[in-house]
């Protein structure tokens, strides 16, 4: 997975979320945003997946240069996943037709294929028996799998997670870890924003480090956890990591 940014700018009224934000990463399958809250981290992805339009720079993903508006913009949206730190799952809809929906009003599928592909991704996920259960009915991890299995539903080229395990106490963060970890390894192109730094370091290719709507820095795990450069990222893995 190649990205290039340079200069992206997001505000929202008097709020500098994103700063002339640039980045170069060359080649990996799995991209961490780190950095302390209110960095920039979510707009940040959000611009990366098209649902948000910046205000001044250019992004392109996998070779290809993201369009702000119109039908390549459309296009961009639909060829990718998202996951977002409170699941966004339909509350009154069951977890299959939670999956279905996007697949036909989306991805055009007819409701048969729908419910094929819905049924297998939920199966992978060790949620067929909850197919037909309200997002209420199910655990925290159960509905965050739920999401995921939305997301890869449509085999998108990059799946974009935001703070995945945000809202899960440990036992449900470590499962839903494990999952994205799967996914990896299988072949999945992902840019995530975490808070585990354990799993930043085991998982990904490079991880950037964000904060004030810049990146700061962005390496391989090996050499931005051993020696971060910048005192920004010292301090902030220095809290981070003490316990």
């Amino acid at each position: 997975m190649k990205l290039s940014v340079t200069g992206l700018t997001k505000r929202y009224g008097a709020h500098l979320a994103l700063d002339d934000l640039s980045i170069e990463v060359p080649e990996a399958r799995v991209l961490c945003l780190i950095g302390p809250s209110g960095g920039g981290k979510s707009t940040f992805l959000r611009v990366l997946g098209g649902l948000e339009t910046p205000d001044e720079g250019g992004v392109s993903l996998l070779g290809v240069s993201l369009s702000h508006s119109g039908a390549d913009l459309l296009a961009h949206r639909r060829r990718n996943g998202f996951l977002f730190q409170q699941f966004n799952l339909f509350p009154h809809l069951s977890a299959l037709r939670n999956l279905t929906l996007p697949l036909e009003e989306v991805h055009d599928k007819k409701p048969e294929e729908a419910r094929f592909i819905a049924q297998a991704a939920l199966e992978r996920f060790g949620l067929l028996a909850h197919a037909d259960k309200l997002p209420a009915q199910l655990s925290g991890g159960q509905q965050q799998r739920v999401g995921i299995a939305r997301a890869i539903a449509s085999e998108p080229q990059v799946l974009f997670l935001d703070e995945p395990t945000s809202a899960l106490d440990p036992e449900m963060t470590a499962e839903v870890l494990e999952l994205i970890q799967e996914l990896a390894e299988e072949g999945q192109n992902i840019i995530l924003s975490t808070h585990e730094m354990g799993f930043a370091r085991a998982v990904s290719d490079q991880v950037a480090f964000l904060a004030a709507g810049k990146i700061v820095e962005s390496r391989p795990p090996a050499e931005l956890f051993a020696e971060p450069k910048s005192p920004l990222c010292q301090r902030f893995l220095s809290r981070v990591m003490r316990y």
